[in-house]
Formats: structure tokens, C-alpha cells, sequence
């Protein structure tokens, strides 16, 4: 059977994600490539493959060479790059129709909602009795892709794949999980960027008949003191536009909205917008 998933490779020394998933092609880290010369080899991948979007982060001082070659800001991260340089996120559309949103008027009601959330501060939640908060292990890696395949009927990453979760384990990931009676009902994790000290928090999934127990409030808030703790600056996520909850999250725990990712990513079964948020650790 063939894989439709996107694969992530070293493209002319820049990190990129890319393939029909979410039909584009996902710039991860600049690294040490030539600016210009891999946003021209990204379009030719882009056109002989068909893709519709290109999205890049990229550090601020290097954003004029993708402007210039036809890409657009769409959100901010402060502090990106070792608590010191701010990160854009930036993207190009090679089909007008991959521009049009057809819910944003939602979206915009949605942000305006957490924003508002977001000014009463964090939730007072407490655990609830015998439940357990911990770090994962790769003995959970099973147990935890079903819990992903469950929630997300896709996902820009293999995460219902157990041995993609225990190889980023070993990597640069480092898992969460809440557990009621030794069986794991909510996840999360950390994609740390050691080099430049940022961290994404992100793959957030409880499972349906445990949603409303504000678990990934609590599993942000021990995310952040893990990070702390690992020297990170910059906190970030990348979340569904659609998703009340996430954003609420994300507000409440003092994140900033930085800009919406227009049609970006598939996820939970088609390609949405996604809003990003971040915060300083330092």
C-alpha cells in the first residue's frame, strides 16, 4: 500500500516537510542554506508536484529574500531564535483558491473568544483523584498512537505510527500524558528546537469521553515548567483555527496570539487554517 503521508527530508540543506497530505511543502528550519537558492528550488518542487502552498519559517533578517520572491507574512514569533530574533511564517499560494477561507468569519469569532478568555487568566483545575500526570516512555508508544488514531482521522504527522513516536522520543520529542487507572486518556508534546531554545507545544488529544476536564490546560501547565527546566525561551503552538478549546488553552495560559496560517495543514480529516500563539519562558 502506498504511503500518502508527507515526508520530511534535507532539501538543499534546509529541513522540509512536503507531499500530498497537506498538498505543500513545509520549510521546518532554514539551517545553513542559501536563502534565495532554496526559495527557487522550492518552487520547482512546489510546480512539478503540484502543491498549492509553500510555508516557511524563517528568521526575520533573512524574510526579505522569500518576500521578494512572492511570499506573504502570516504570523510572528517573537524571541524565536534564542529568546533574540523573532521568527516569520511566511507563505506562498500557487493556486488563488488556497487563499480563500471559507470560515473566517468563525475563526475571527473564535480568536476574539479566547482572547477575552484569556484576560480572566488560568483556570483554577486540579487533577482529578487518582488520575496521574507523567512523562511518556517508548512502552507507551502503542498505547499512545491509538489514542492519536482515535482523535485525528488525519494528522501532518505519523503520530498513530508507535514507532514514529518512540524514534522522536529518542530524538528531540518529549511526550506527556495524563493516565486514569493505569490507561492514558490524554497526550501532548514538546518539539524542542535546542540550537535556537523554542519549543512547540503541540499534538494535544484527549480522548472524547474525558473532554471537558480542561486536561490540556493542565498538561501546558507542566510542559512549560519541563521546558523551563531544559532551557527553553520561546514557547509556541500552531493550533487548529477552528478549535474553541485549543485556543481558549493557549490564551488563558497567558500565550499571545501571533497571526493565522491560511489553509495550511490537514488535520482531523482536511486541510484548515491553523492560529499561532507564543509566549516567553524567560
Amino acid at each position: 500500500m502506498e504511503d500518502k503521508r508527507d515526508k520530511i527530508e534535507i532539501f538543499h540543506n534546509a529541513l522540509i516537510q512536503h507531499g500530498p497530505l497537506s498538498n505543500r511543502i513545509y520549510l521546518m528550519k532554514l539551517n545553513d542554506a542559501d536563502a534565495k537558492k532554496l526559495a527557487d528550488e522550492m518552487e520547482n518542487l512546489a510546480n512539478s508536484n503540484g502543491y498549492t502552498k509553500i510555508f516557511a519559517k524563517v528568521p526575520a533578517h533573512q524574510a526579505d529574500i522569500f518576500i521578494g520572491s512572492g511570499y506573504q507574512s502570516e504570523a510572528v514569533v517573537p524571541g524565536f531564535y534564542k529568546g533574540r530574533q523573532d521568527a516569520l511564517f511566511l507563505a506562498r499560494y500557487f493556486d488563488p483558491d488556497r487563499q480563500k477561507e471559507t470560515a473566517s468569519e468563525d475563526i475571527e469569532k473564535i480568536i476574539d473568544l479566547a482572547r477575552n478568555k484569556g484576560r480572566l487568566g488560568i483556570k483554577a483545575v486540579q487533577l482529578p483523584a487518582g488520575a496521574v500526570l507523567r512523562q511518556c516512555n517508548p512502552d507507551d508508544a502503542a498505547a499512545m498512537s491509538g489514542l492519536y488514531s482515535r482523535v485525528f482521522p488525519s494528522y501532518p504527522f505519523p503520530i498513530d505510527n508507535p514507532d514514529y513516536i518512540a524514534r522522536t522520543m529518542r530524538e528531540h520529542i518529549v511526550y506527556f500524558g495524563i493516565e486514569i487507572e493505569g490507561k492514558l486518556v490524554s497526550l501532548s508534546s514538546c518539539e524542542m528546537d535546542t540550537d535556537a531554545q523554542n519549543v512547540e507545544m503541540t499534538d494535544f488529544a484527549t480522548l472524547p469521553e474525558f473532554r471537558g476536564s480542561s486536561f490540556a490546560g493542565l498538561l501546558l501547565g507542566y510542559m512549560e515548567n519541563q521546558m523551563r527546566l531544559s532551557k527553553m525561551l520561546t514557547a509556541y503552538t500552531i493550533a487548529r483555527s477552528v478549535s474553541h478549546g485549543i485556543n481558549i488553552t493557549f490564551a488563558r495560559a497567558g500565550y499571545t496570539y501571533g497571526g493565522r496560517l491560511i489553509n495550511n495543514t490537514n488535520i482531523s480529516g482536511k486541510i484548515e487554517s491553523m492560529n499561532v500563539w507564543y509566549k516567553s519562558l524567560h
